[in-house]
């Protein structure tokens, strides 16, 4: 009996959050539940201190990061399970790169699969008030849709810590 009053409490619920999804599918001014994937938290993250910065969290559920090489603008999702920082050879060129000049040496796994990839050092990694100069990174040759902020960077900060919400970076 209590096994049929759990299984009818829980469809009751998830029969409960899929009125409130139809509900917003047929109110014209509601987000589009694939366009809101897309779309940056509402949330504001906290102010961040000098040498920090607080990245709230996409609707996507992924961080992303506007951030300057160089002083040049770069947006990175910030990766850390890469090894390294990797450009994609458009954000390379952006920033004075010549891609087709680069030695691709080195194999990777991208999550479109292998790929090839070549060592460049750049100068300085900005986002928001958290800086790391002299920054290993590699250009990708494909295969690789934006470019990922990854722990050449993340590891060289004093402190990186990620909540529910935001993303705090601090140099």
């Amino acid at each position: 009996m209590v096994r049929f009053v759990v299984i009818g409490v829980f469809a009751v619920l998830c029969a409960a959050g899929l009125a409130q999804r139809l509900n917003a599918l047929g109110d014209p001014g509601a987000p589009h539940p694939v366009a809101a994937v897309a779309q940056p938290s509402a949330d504001a993250p906290p102010p961040a201190a000098d040498g920090e910065a607080a990245i709230a969290k996409s609707g996507d559920g992924h961080f992303w990061a506007d951030g300057q090489v160089d002083g040049h603008p770069v947006h990175f999702l910030i990766d850390t399970g890469a090894t390294s920082v990797f450009l994609t050879s458009a954000d390379a060129r952006s920033l004075g790169i010549d891609p087709s000049s680069l030695a691709y040496s080195q194999a990777v796994t991208t999550a479109n699969g292998p790929a090839h990839a070549a060592p460049v050092k750049l100068g300085e990694i900005t986002v928001g008030g958290a800086q790391v100069a002299d920054v290993q990174a590699f250009v990708i040759d494909n295969g690789l849709e934006t470019s990922l902020l990854g722990m050449s960077f993340l590891g060289r900060l004093t402190k990186f810590e990620a909540t529910q919400d935001t993303m705090t970076l601090k140099s």
